[in-house]
């Protein structure tokens, strides 16, 4: 990781902006509530349409400004992962040349080209999803209940529960499927292995006419790795559904407690 972050020197520029941009971008789509409750307290209930207008305008303005961050900040963000990544994978070439035979009998062809492209897109994507996510996640989540808690303090308490159940569902799942990716990860290495020896020896292969057997070895492989990424794949896909399960739980549980406490007069529209 240290390796990987030492090129990150190279994209400073990016590699800051990006991330702010996002922070500010959730900072713009925390005021719309408050606004939105502006409008509805003071602009509907008063009948006054110019003060509606008004911040209907604004709330215009401030989702142009937030799409236009979003947009650069993404631009920033592929441009920074893209980048890195390119160095990366030309200092790992480099690296690669300078070992010895012996070395890289040892490692393997497969390895080596695994590590070039699987593995290199991989980080480049992670570099990416960082970059977007770093802040705006954590500011969204903990500036969406603070934002909440001022609105109204009991009615807002749901969070205190929501918040631990979607940290408590994304840790579950990524402690399951981590070495789970980590077991497709040498099937991989073992279908560019078997890729690269049917190439290299296609000849002797097809005089000792074992074309088929190699087929079916390849077939083998090729159905264990669909297999174990079919399962990571299957406990991942869980991560979107539950925790929209929780979150709506948790709007249809806050919208009732909003409405007794506006019934109870102890809470504004």
């Amino acid at each position: 990781m240290k390796k990987v972050l030492s090129y990150v020197k190279f994209y400073k520029k990016e590699s800051i902006l990006s991330p702010l941009l996002k922070m500010a971008e959730a900072l713009l789509e925390l005021l719309v509530p408050i606004v939105m409750a502006s409008v509805i307290d003071r602009g509907i209930a008063n009948g006054d349409k110019p003060y509606v207008v008004k911040l209907c305008i604004l709330l215009v303005l401030v989702g142009a400004i937030g799409l236009a961050m979003s947009v650069q900040a993404q631009y920033y963000a592929a441009k920074a992962s893209v980048g890195i990544s390119s160095k990366l994978r030309h200092s790992l070439f480099s690296h690669i040349h300078t070992l010895s035979y012996s070395e890289l009998d040892k490692i393997g062809d497969s390895t080596l080209i695994s590590r070039m492209t699987n593995d290199i897109n991989q980080v480049q994507n992670g570099i990416n999803l960082t970059l977007r996510l770093l802040l705006r996640s954590p500011f969204v989540v903990f500036g969406a209940m603070t934002m909440a808690f001022i609105v109204d303090f009991n009615a807002s308490l749901i969070f205190v529960i929501t918040i631990p159940l979607l940290f408590l569902v994304v840790f579950s799942i990524m402690t399951i499927t981590i070495p789970m990716y980590k077991k497709v990860q040498q099937k991989i290495d073992t279908i560019f292995m078997r890729t690269d020896e049917n190439l290299e020896g296609i000849r002797v292969i097809r005089a000792f006419c074992k074309e088929k057997k190699e087929a079916e070895k390849f077939g083998l492989d090729n159905d264990t790795l669909a297999t174990r990424q079919k399962q990571v794949g299957r406990i991942s896909a869980l991560l979107n559904p539950l925790t929209y399960v929780i979150i709506n739980i948790s709007i249809a549980v806050l919208l009732w407690q909003s409405g007794l406490r506006i019934d109870a007069g102890k809470m504004s529209q």
